[in-house]
This record gives C-alpha cells, sequence and structure tokens, in this order.
C-alpha cells in the first residue's frame, strides 16, 4: 500500500472508530476491536497475523497497566471508604479556602507526577479530587482536567520518566541538561496551561458513573490527613528512592537490583496498599475479611477502563505495525522544516497516530539522531530540541491513548466530552510548552 493511501486508512480508522464510539453507542472496548482488526487486514497486514497483531497490541498494554490500575484503585478504595479523602479534602479547604484549592491541588500534582507514572499519580490522586470538589461545592472538572494536564506535562519532558530519558540517550543529551531547562519551561507551562483551563466550561456537564465518586456518607471518625498524606506520599517515595538508587548503584550489582525492584511502580504501590490496609483497617476495627471486601470492592468499578485500556493498545499496535505512522513521519522529514519544529510536529503527529507518547517520542529521536549528531548543535540545543520532542508528545491525546481513557473514565466524562476538554486541553499545553521552548531556543 502507498504511503498516501496509508494516510487515508488511519484518517479513515480514526473517523470509524468515532463514529462507532459517538454516534452509533458501540462500546469502547468492541469499537476499538472492530476497528483494530478492520485496520490491520486493510493495511495489508496477512489475516492470520492480524489478530495476533491485535492481542499482541493488547497484552503489551496490560502488561504495564493492569497492576498499577488494580493496586491504585485500591488504595484509593481504603482512602475513600475510610472517610480519607473528604478529611483531606475539609482540611486544605480550610486552611487554603475556595480560591486556591484548584492551584494548590495542581501544585501538588506537578510535585507528585516528577518522580511516578502519570497514570500512577492520576489514579492516586483521583478521589482526592473529587473529594475537594465535594467539599468546595464545584465539578471535578474543574480540578481534575488541569491536574491531569500537569501530570502529562512532567510524564513527557523531565526525567526520570522513560520517554525523556530514552529521548536525551539517543540525541546524545545530557540528562542534567535536559533537567536544568525542562523543569522551569514545565512549570511555566503547567502554570499558563492552569489559567486556560479556567477558560473550559466545566459547569452543567453530565458525568458519567466513575470509580472515584463511589464513595459513602460522610464517615464518622476519619483517619487523620497527615495519615491520608503520608500514605498516598508512600509510594512516591519509594519510587523515587529507586530511582535514584539505581543511579547511584552500578548496574548488576545486588544494591541495584533490590533498589530497581523495591522502586517499581507496582512494589511501591502494592507497598502502599499493605500498609494503609493495616493503618485504616486497624484504627478503623476491620476484620481481615472487611479489609478484604474493600480492596475487592475496587476492581469491578476499574474493570472497564482496564479493558479498554488494552483494546487501545491493540489499535496502536495496528497503526505502528501497519507504517502509519512512519509515513506520517516521512512526509514531516521531507518538508526539511528546522529541527525543533521537526521534532515537534513529527511528535505530535505520531502520538496523535498511534497513541503512545514514550512510542511518539523514541521513534522522533530515532528519526532526527542522524541530522542533529551531524549538526552544529551545542548541548543546550540538543536539551531543548529533546523538551520540544516531549511537549509534541503531550499534544493530541485521544481515542487511541490509554491516558485518554483513564483520565475521562475516572472523571465520568463521555468520549464526546472528553475529546472537548481532554484532548483540547493536553493539546493547548503541548502548544504553550512549544512556544515557550522555541522563544529560548532562539534566544540562546
Amino acid at each position: 500500500m502507498t504511503g498516501r493511501a496509508l494516510l487515508g486508512l488511519g484518517a479513515a480508522a480514526v473517523a470509524l472508530l468515532l463514529a462507532l464510539v459517538i454516534w452509533a453507542r458501540v462500546p469502547a472496548f468492541i469499537a476499538l476491536i472492530i476497528v483494530a482488526l478492520t485496520t490491520a487486514v486493510a493495511s495489508g497486514i496477512p489475516l492470520d497475523e492480524s489478530v495476533g497483531v491485535v492481542t499482541g497490541g493488547i497484552g503489551k498494554t496490560l502488561g504495564s497497566v493492569i497492576v498499577v490500575v488494580g493496586l491504585g484503585a485500591m488504595l484509593g478504595r481504603i482512602i475513600e471508604v475510610s472517610g480519607g479523602a473528604d478529611a483531606l479534602a475539609r482540611y486544605f479547604t480550610q486552611r487554603f479556602g475556595k480560591r486556591r484549592v484548584v492551584a494548590a491541588v495542581t501544585a501538588a500534582a506537578f510535585i507528585l507526577g516528577s518522580p511516578v507514572f502519570f497514570d500512577v499519580g492520576f489514579i492516586i490522586l483521583a478521589p482526592i479530587i473529587f473529594g475537594f470538589a465535594r467539599t468546595a461545592g464545584f465539578n471535578p472538572l474543574k480540578i481534575g482536567l488541569p491536574v491531569g494536564a500537569t501530570l502529562l506535562t512532567v510524564h513527557v519532558v523531565l526525567p526520570p520518566h522513560p520517554g525523556p530519558v530514552a529521548t536525551a540517550e539517543i540525541l546524545g543529551a545530557e540528562l542534567g541538561t535536559v533537567l536544568a531547562v525542562g523543569i522551569p519551561l514545565a512549570a511555566l507551562t503547567a502554570v499558563i496551561g492552569f489559567f486556560l483551563a479556567k477558560l473550559l466550561r466545566t459547569d452543567g456537564v453530565e458525568l458519567l458513573e466513575s470509580p472515584a465518586t463511589e464513595v459513602p456518607e460522610e464517615v464518622k471518625n476519619p483517619p487523620s490527613p497527615w495519615v491520608v498524606m503520608g500514605l498516598i506520599a508512600l509510594p512516591i517515595v519509594q519510587i523515587l528512592v529507586g530511582t535514584a538508587g539505581v543511579i547511584l548503584t552500578e548496574e548488576g550489582t545486588t544494591a541495584h537490583g533490590l533498589v530497581s525492584f523495591l522502586g517499581s511502580a507496582p512494589v511501591a504501590l502494592l507497598t502502599a496498599v499493605l500498609v494503609a490496609w493495616a493503618v485504616i483497617g486497624g484504627q478503623r476495627g476491620w476484620s481481615l475479611e472487611h479489609g478484604s471486601g474493600v480492596l475487592d470492592s475496587s476492581l469491578p468499578a476499574v474493570a472497564v477502563i482496564i479493558f479498554v485500556t488494552g483494546a487501545g493498545g491493540g489499535f496502536a499496535s495496528v497503526l505502528t505495525e501497519s507504517g502509519i505512522g512512519q509515513v506520517l513521519s516521512d512526509l514531516l522529514t521531507e518538508a526539511h522544516m528546522p529541527v525543533l519544529l521537526t521534532g515537534y510536529l513529527l511528535s505530535l503527529a505520531l502520538r496523535g497516530a498511534q497513541g503512545s507518547a514514550t512510542v511518539a517520542m523514541l521513534t522522533t529521536a530515532g528519526l532526527l539522531a542522524a541530522p542533529i549528531a551531524s549538526g552544529a548543535f551545542g548541548a543546550l540545543d540538543t536539551a531543548l530540541i529533546c523538551v520540544a520532542i516531549g511537549f509534541g508528545a503531550l499534544g493530541l491525546s485521544h481515542i487511541n491513548d490509554s491516558g485518554f481513557w483513564i483520565v475521562t473514565r475516572y472523571l465520568g466524562l463521555s468520549v464526546k466530552e472528553g475529546l472537548k476538554r481532554w484532548t483540547l486541553l493536553s493539546t493547548v499545553f503541548s502548544l504553550v510548552g512549544f512556544a515557550a521552548t522555541a522563544a529560548v531556543y532562539v534566544v540562546v
């Protein structure tokens, strides 16, 4: 199939998926499977391999998501059922006031998102977002959207997240320089994006049922806000210590393996769940059977998220395997644009085409490695190109992105409302970040 035909097929696949989900009301999981298989066959992938490509993408995606989503839901459920989310919300609302709550939680998301993956941070913060919204008396989208966009900004721009680290390695950029320019640019993007997010209409938006909204009536004698904050911080600190330990220890040593194991997201969240079960369950006098029931009750609520996320991974796998993403890359590369702009647009196009921010960043870095190596780019220039690529991967989060489904399902947004708000906001953050990066690039 020619490059132009592949581009047309990719556009048709996305259009079909949107039509099935938005207008035909087909469940997202079924729609994603139908479109993934159809696209695989239409692109020329052999029939006997098409199913394997789809299921392989599903398996790869779920391998990294299912444990994190499950354990994160359990930790959130314990905090919710015990009344901890509302207690924390009341604590901060009383001290910051309604007008400062959204800004405070968004700033916390920027800090907390530094050592943890986007999905981990959002799942942990989701029940707190709804707790603040209930206490302050406004729509949870007012907090959830800027918090999600801020977490995603940190995830695609700053080490130690895998995308920025791998991009820097491929392009030969120094991680210290990437951090030095990335932190202020990411912070500026979060601040500007926060104010722009206020322009999005949230009042009157009808929300669907969400795992984060299933909170019981006010609980007597809830856990202390400091206990709740400690439980939220525990996996974050554990991951941060593990990340630092991996850097400071020599690969292949026992110490390196130990800190890598303890600092992994699944182990950190498992630790937090067990500690929360012991601390909160003990405080409230839960029996082992009751505590186990609380944990189990969190899983049905996230089943849809897990299935839809996996199906999205299958669709992304087909888009990558069919060559649609590569055709987009070739098209932009041949346009002979400035490297910084080319990197941003390549990453943005790949992100929109196949969904994964990390894949978009690595593919873009691979395509630009030779031009950068042969050009007269200094350490600062290369670091800024890395950051621009990250901001490209920030935009166009839509139906083929697992993060889109996590955000929309947890915030209770329909697909149509998710596209109008989350996809738009992620792209706005992306444009703001690139504009700031380009301004610095021109100056230096």
